[in-house]
């Protein structure tokens, strides 16, 4: 690995409103409205044939071997106060995939920096830019705190390899990231004892599908994530835009099937629990953050009240975070900074 400036000693995250935040958990949750949850029990992967499960669950998911693969310097983007960005590659299920990655200026602490891998929302992906400008704001702060931030590009957005097959009705975006913590893990850089994740939007289901099948991530942030159940997607996403913002023949063709097959989640409901990860947070090992805009007009905060309570209910620690008139974006300047802020200090003690 090429020399980069002060590492020397290692060897081996758009945001109107009210600025307002507020820990917004009610002191006794309230119920799950139109979400058919079990969080009694789930079938472990040992128990599961997995060879008769569908990709697409969850148990299919952590079940599937994934393989850590060589992270690799593909260009120099020079100095950006206070840390520095390079692009590189790694492989996810033999496609070569890129990334961004923001390392800070200052000296690695011993066993390499804490990382996180910062899960983005939907970009059309031929218009995708790997250093494009929508989570600038997001990877200076995180950077600048001492975080090596690692934001992958899906397969099929800008140079990454694959189809694009949209984030909700296919696995493959998880896989990604569920490849790239490995390659992590073995990535002399960074500690892979310490890696955490952030997502936003589409973002928040992959790294809620991440974290409930991976054992190596120790702290996770989802921000305005698209994170309730399969029946909050059919049913209570009024304004959905799942239909219009992927890779439509792509998408609809995903979701064609599995209703064929499948059914909706009225008809089946079993099947659609299963595959939802919402349902499977009982093998989450690391803390979570939730971060949400109470004027969110784009994935409703119903979603993220949802996770919320389906933490607690399996006693996992949770932080829960709602923006007063904040949007999908985040997008007023203090309300930004508070999230920021509580990120950070999120990361820093958990990871």
């Amino acid at each position: 690995m090429k020399w980069r400036p002060k590492l020397w000693l290692v060897s081996a995250l758009l945001f109107v409103g009210s600025a307002t935040l507020v820990l917004s958990r009610p002191a006794q949750p309230g119920p799950l409205a139109a979400m058919p949850v079990d969080l009694t029990d789930t079938t472990s992967p040992a128990q599961a044939d997995v060879t008769t499960l569908n990709p697409l669950q969850i148990e299919a998911i952590r079940a599937r071997k994934y393989v850590a693969s060589p992270v690799v310097d593909q260009q120099d983007l020079g100095d950006q106060g206070g840390y520095h960005n390079y692009i590189v590659s790694f492989t996810s299920d033999g496609l070569k995939e890129f990334a961004l990655e923001s390392v800070p200026n200052t000296t690695a602490p011993t066993g390499g920096y804490p990382v996180v891998v910062l899960a983005h929302g939907y970009i059309q992906p031929d218009l995708y830019q790997t250093n494009g400008p929508e989570y600038r704001e997001f990877i200076a702060s995180l950077a600048r705190a001492g975080f090596v931030v690692i934001k992958p590009d899906y397969r099929g957005h800008g140079q990454s390899q694959g189809v694009p097959e949209g984030g909700h009705y296919s696995p493959v975006y998880a896989y990604d990231l569920l490849n790239l913590v490995q390659s992590l893990k073995a990535y002399p850089l960074v500690n892979g004892n310490r890696i955490g994740l952030l997502g936003h939007s589409l973002g928040g289901h992959e790294v809620l599908r991440t974290a409930v099948a991976s054992p190596d991530v120790k702290a996770t942030v989802i921000a305005a994530g698209v994170v309730g159940s399969m029946y909050d997607l059919f049913y209570n996403w009024t304004n959905t835009p799942q239909y219009r913002d992927q890779p439509t023949a792509v998408v609809q063709g995903n979701l064609q099937s599995l209703v064929a097959n499948q059914g909706n989640p009225k008809t089946n409901p079993d099947f659609w629990n299963s595959v939802s990860a919402i349902n499977y947070v009982k093998y989450i090992t690391g803390a979570v953050q939730i971060d949400v805009g109470t004027a969110d007009e784009v994935v409703p905060p119903l979603f993220s009240q949802h996770l919320d309570q389906a933490l607690v209910a399996a006693g996992k620690p949770v932080e829960y975070y709602t923006y007063a008139g904040g949007d999908h974006q985040f997008s007023d300047p203090a309300i930004r900074q508070l999230f920021l802020s509580r990120a950070i200090s999120f990361f820093k003690a958990n990871l």
